[in-house]
């Protein structure tokens, strides 16, 4: 097609001439040109950038890396998921079983569960295209680590309390100072009984255990002695043993030491002989037992060494408002 011709008349020389266009209409034309070339060239390249036509080999790599790292995350959050479970099913037995046998509070969810407060701990994990995904993994992954911690911590508190309780068990005293097979009887029990000198009632704070002199009396829990002379008035030669946890024995009207003050002893272990030293009528053992500062029934701690049977038999002396021997 041919190009358009303009003409215009002119006046002066009475003829057509020829519109020829100035020259910077053509270089706006032109420059207008190009910047819409320009615009067009760079949507067309953004456009490009958008799609796997122009991938490189490098690229192409680290989207290979990327859908990886995706996938291990999603495994990672998959396993957390188990761990989690078997922890939760670790901390209700921590509370209900262990910490309720041991009679400790139990730590309350809100205590094992919590985050972390005050600054961002994941502010250099934003402004990534997988952000928040690496971030809620990460604070996963903390929250964990603090609940082991916490529960970690709660075990060691527990293992603590299992080898206090050993000690106790061991500490109280649970069997008779005198075995059965050396009794002649027991003489008198815990509470008000008459005197064998002045016939007054009142009370009497052990248990009475007729045997031969020289029987052998043992220590009826674990403990250290902490006294073993005749300077207090009315028991005689007696022992006293400090066995912890607000336990205390005493042992009176003995004849022989088989121990000395500051000896620890064990549960059985032979710590005097029966005789009938101090405000005593005739050969037997005095037994008290003391918790908390405050005299007890002795009769309450024999579950070690005796049957039931015994134990009923025994029970039935005891509580017979009979004459002590001291």
């Amino acid at each position: 097609m041919a190009k358009k011709v303009m003409y215009y008349f002119d006046t002066d020389s009475l003829a057509y001439r020829k519109i020829k266009p100035k020259f910077s209409k053509k270089l706006g034309r032109l420059l207008l040109f190009l910047v819409a070339a320009m615009l067009f060239g760079f949507l067309c390249f953004v456009v490009l950038l958008n799609t796997s036509f122009l991938d490189t080999p490098k690229d192409r790599l680290l989207t290979r890396e990327m859908e990886v790292m995706k996938l291990n995350y999603a495994l990672l959050n998959k396993k957390m998921d188990q761990i989690d479970e078997v922890l939760e099913a670790i901390e209700q037995r921590d509370n209900s079983v262990y910490r309720v046998y041991f009679n400790t509070a139990p730590i309350p969810d809100e205590q094992r569960k919590a985050g972390f407060g005050g600054i961002n701990r994941y502010r250099e994990l934003s402004g990534f295209n997988n952000s928040e995904l690496i971030e809620n993994t990460s604070k996963r992954v903390d929250v964990l680590t603090k609940r082991l911690a916490i529960q970690s911590k709660s075990l060691d508190e527990i293992i603590k309390l299992a080898k206090e309780k050993n000690k106790l068990l061991a500490a109280i005293p649970a069997i008779q100072p005198v075995k059965n097979e050396n009794l002649k009887h027991v003489a008198s029990g815990f509470g008000y009984r008459s005197d064998p000198f002045t016939k007054v009632r009142k009370m009497h704070e052990g248990m009475d255990f007729t045997a031969k002199t020289g029987t052998p009396i043992f220590a009826t829990g674990d403990g250290v002695v902490s006294r073993a002379d005749n300077k207090v008035s009315g028991y005689g030669n007696h022992i006293v043993v400090r066995h912890g946890f607000g336990y205390e024995t005493l042992y009176g009207h003995l004849s022989q030491y088989k121990c000395r003050p500051g000896q620890r002893v064990k549960r059985g272990d032979v710590i005097g002989l029966v005789g009938s030293t101090g405000r005593s009528e005739a050969p037997h053992l005095h037994y008290e037992v003391h918790k908390d500062g405050k005299v007890v029934n002795p009769i309450n701690f024999y579950y070690g060494n005796i049957s039931a049977a015994d134990y009923v038999a025994i029970s039935k002396v005891a509580n017979q408002e009979n004459q002590s021997l001291d």
